[in-house]
């Protein structure tokens, strides 16, 4: 996969999706969004990848939010456009791989809504996030509002998104933004570490928890345990679900197939 603004790797069972324009903080122009859509289709058919993992290039930013000169130029229509960064940041919070942010530094408007997006978040200790966009006289529109009240809470988003109050990564692990915060130096290990432990677990089973975890959490709760329900009666009739059983019961490692 040959990209302008991204790059994609793998090591073991891990992509990593590491978005490569330091000289602009890593920020996020429509390209480099396209690419990561085009990246996300052929990685879903690569069955040896397991889990993708999203980071920025370099030790200062994981994404520092839109490419300003693009939004200078944006109209209402584009605030329309149904392919647009919260189409993105959608794809992946849905993606059938589970997804991983390694926030290396600076995750500030879009960059901070594609870490959320992620299913795990896990900070270095100098990261910093936080949702600026009213600086500029716009909202943050690629999920910010909905997914930051959902994870600190709505008084919290809200003194976030109105101030502009950045979160050192103390606070985001405090408040439940992030997982962990490390060392800069230990980051990439803990993201291996945390990767290895969801690899580890039946692929079919990683999927329908997310599928329940994230559609649960839109509806009311006897739908969302409705869902739940359903998505344990698909594993309980799986194979997966037998060899899991069985190695359990036998002490030994499970070897799943994703069936």
């Amino acid at each position: 996969m040959n990209y302008q603004n991204i790059d994609v790797t793998t090591k073991k069972e891990l992509a990593y999706i590491t978005i490569n324009r330091p000289e602009v903080r890593n920020a996020l122009n429509k390209e480099t969004l396209d690419e990561i859509v085009d990246a996300l289709n052929l990685l879903t058919n690569e069955k040896s990848v397991g889990a993708v993992v999203f980071t920025g290039e370099g030790e200062k930013s994981f994404a520092a939010g839109a490419d300003i000169q693009q939004l200078n130029e944006k109209s209402a229509v584009d605030a329309l456009d149904p392919k647009g960064m919260q189409y993105v940041y959608d794809m992946i919070e849905s993606y059938d791989k589970p997804t991983i942010a390694m926030i290396n530094g600076y995750a500030l408007g879009g960059g901070c809504e594609l870490a959320m997006a992620c299913d795990i978040r896990i900070a270095s200790t100098n990261a910093k996030l936080g949702l600026p966009e009213l600086t500029l006289s716009i909202i943050p529109g690629a999920g910010g509002t909905q997914r930051l009240a959902r994870l600190v809470g709505k008084g919290k988003a809200l003194e976030m998104i109105l101030t502009g109050k950045m979160m050192n990564a103390q606070e985001a692990v405090q408040f439940g933004l992030v997982s962990e915060a490390v060392a800069p130096e230990d980051l990439a290990t803990k993201v291996e570490e945390v990767a290895s432990q969801i690899l580890a677990k039946g692929p079919l089973a990683v999927k329908l928890a997310k599928l329940s975890v994230h559609m649960g959490t839109e509806t009311d709760m006897k739908t969302g345990l409705m869902i739940e329900k359903l998505s344990q009666a698909i594993l309980f009739n799986s194979e997966d679900k037998n060899e899991g059983t069985q190695a359990f019961l036998e002490k030994r490692k499970a070897n799943f197939q994703g069936k």
